[in-house]
Order: C-alpha cells, then structure tokens, then sequence
C-alpha cells in the first residue's frame, strides 16, 4: 500500500508493505519524512526538535519476525545533524504534538523496575549519524510484540535509555500470537 499526503509545504510519503505470518514469517517495511508537530494530522513522523531532526528528513523502520516468533527491527536515516549520538526505542504507543503521547518504551516483560530498561527487554536503535546526517541500527530478540504494544519508534537527543524525545514514528509494528 501506498499513500502520500501533504502538510502545507511539507510532503510526507509512507509506504508499509507487510506479508502474512505464513511458513516464511511476516516482513514490513515503512517509510516517512519528518514534519513538524503543529502538521502532525498528516505524517507519520512528526520532528520536536528540528535542529536534531529537521523537517523533510526521512526514516524508514522495517521489521522481519521469523517463523519461531524471533524480531529484528532495522532503522535507517537520513537528513539528521552529523555526527550526533542519537537514543532510538520502540515506544508503546503513536506520535502525538506532544511528545509523550507515544507512552514509556515498549518491555517484553512490562516492569517498573529501572533495571528492566535495557537492551535485552527493551528495542534499542542508537546510531551515530555519520558526516552527511545518514544513521542504521538493527536490534534482534528472541521474542516478538504483543498485540497492539509497540506502536511507534521515538528518537532521543542522547543514547542509552532516556533523553529528551526529538522525534516520533507512528510504526505498523506486527505482533507474534502466542502459542496454544
């Protein structure tokens, strides 16, 4: 599926293409451009801080589960501040104008403890943007999404599990059935 739409001079194109949990498992792919938050009815990717993330830089998040239940979530960027250490987490809900609309960080165990934000509990993206503003990281578990969980990834002004949110994507995450 494919849909673009606009916001004011700000053109926003997301693309998802997913295939069904069959033998093969499921993959998906989107895509968006950053617009600011005011325009947000109308991108996926909304920038909070366009100096990190200025508007018309582009996102793409894809997401693979194998046929074991396995994730590997992967991010790609570009247009962002070069040579800027960014925090990227899959967050529980959508984007909003505000940027906690998006909820704490997704948790494979749900949890309040402190020591449960980590990499292994948790999908982290951190990259570095290289000297043109381009960035990748992939994470992979062993587990998958519940139902309706993870539903966006924010991107931090800092690595590691906290950090201002610069910027929000609204993902189309799959989730893994759980046996029985």
């Amino acid at each position: 599926m494919v849909a673009a739409v606009c916001a004011g001079a700000v053109a926003a194109a997301v693309f998802a293409a997913g295939s069904g949990s069959d033998a093969g498992g499921y993959s998906m792919r989107t895509d968006a451009r950053f617009a600011p938050s005011p325009s947000h009815a109308a991108s996926a990717a909304i920038t909070y801080d366009q100096t990190l993330v200025p508007s018309g830089s582009w996102i793409e998040v894809g997401q693979h589960i194998d046929p074991g239940g396995a994730t590997t979530v992967r991010l790609r960027v570009t247009g962002m501040r070069p040579g800027h250490r960014y925090g990227v987490h899959v967050h529980q809900k959508p984007c909003g104008a505000d940027p906690a609309a998006a909820g704490g960080h997704y948790q494979h165990r749900p949890s309040t403890d402190p020591a449960d934000v980590n990499p292994r509990n948790e999908v982290w993206l951190d990259f570095q943007a290289d000297r043109h503003g381009a960035g990748q990281a992939e994470a992979r578990h062993d587990w998958g999404f519940r139902h309706a969980a993870a539903s966006s990834v924010i991107i931090h002004d800092e690595q590691g599990g906290a950090g201002e949110r610069v910027g929000c994507f609204t993902v189309p995450f799959g989730w893994v059935a759980p046996p029985g």
